[in-house]
């Protein structure tokens, strides 16, 4: 060993490295050139303009992403602002109805049946948005989609079948959107 704590033979690589990278090549692991010499001039001028170019490219395909990104949030935050617009264009008239209606409300008769036309009106509009009312009087109980407010003693109806329902329960296509409140019958004999 030297005095510096090297041996010979790592002096020796240490000079050997440096000078083979000025020549242009380095030696590959079984010792034959990879590359002789530098490339030409007019080919590395070549070769920095197409990696200018390629760079660019990838500038500008960055960019677009970007654009298309913030493109998309844009028309879902529009679609999420306006995607109820239908369901109230159809439920207007039925608020015109029920204005109507209020206004004739001394003559009983016929408040009575312009509320019945309006309450038409509005399962009309319900049923072609896809909304329909869960059916429960007289069904078997469901946590699902029934909410149990009260459990009424009687021997008049099956265990855990709904006598009545005090607040409808609708749903949208196979989505729950409110269960229905209802009245549950607790006959211990059944």
């Amino acid at each position: 060993m030297k005095p510096n704590g090297k041996n010979d033979k790592n002096v020796e690589l240490e000079h050997e490295l440096p000078a083979a990278e000025e020549d242009g090549f380095v030696e590959s692991q079984a010792g034959a050139p990879e590359n002789q010499s530098r490339p030409a001039p007019d080919e590395l001028t070549r070769l920095r303009s197409e990696r200018d170019a390629l760079l660019d490219r990838l500038a500008r395909l960055q960019a677009e992403f970007e654009n298309a990104r913030k493109r998309s949030a844009k028309e879902q935050q529009d679609f999420r602002d306006y995607a109820v617009t239908d369901a109230v264009k159809s439920l207007l008239p039925i608020l015109d109805s029920l204005e109507r209606a209020l206004a004739h409300r001394e003559n009983t008769r016929e408040f009575q049946s312009g509320v019945e036309l309006i309450c038409k009106q509005l399962q009309d509009s319900f049923a072609k948005l896809g909304v329909e009312p869960l059916d429960a009087k007289g069904h078997t109980f469901d946590p699902h989609v029934h909410e149990a407010v009260e459990m009424v003693e009687t021997d008049r109806a099956k265990d855990n079948q709904v006598l009545d329902v005090l607040q409808r329960g609708y749903k949208l296509k196979d989505r729950l959107l409110r269960p229905a409140m209802v009245r549950v019958a607790r006959n211990p004999k059944k």
